[in-house]
């Protein structure tokens, strides 16, 4: 009489927990904390901050300029008569008022 072998179950664990293995760590890699969606919103976020930063040295570098043009070394007259005119709402007598 023929005796049937049972397959054993020992490769087939070891090939299931090589899969489920597999599966996490390219998930993970994909979409983990570290991974390689996260990577490009952070790449992201850094480009959005880079520009940001351009935009408030450009408004340093020309507040800089203002501040500048209006010291006791170097004095802008015609900044100086507009900086007045703005703020004391003054005009002179040869000019015309548009609203």
């Amino acid at each position: 009489m023929m005796t049937l072998k049972r397959p054993t179950i020992g490769p087939l664990i070891s090939v299931t927990v090589a899969v489920v293995l597999g599966t996490y760590f390219a998930f993970s890699a994909v979409q983990g904390e570290y991974g390689i969606l996260r990577r490009v919103q952070i790449e992201a976020e850094i480009d959005a901050k880079r520009a940001e930063r351009d935009d408030l040295r450009a408004q340093v570098d020309r507040m800089a300029n203002l501040t500048h043009r209006l010291s006791d070394d170097y004095l802008d007259l015609d900044l100086l008569d507009a900086r007045a005119r703005e703020v004391l709402g003054a005009m002179r007598s040869d000019e015309i008022v548009i609203r």
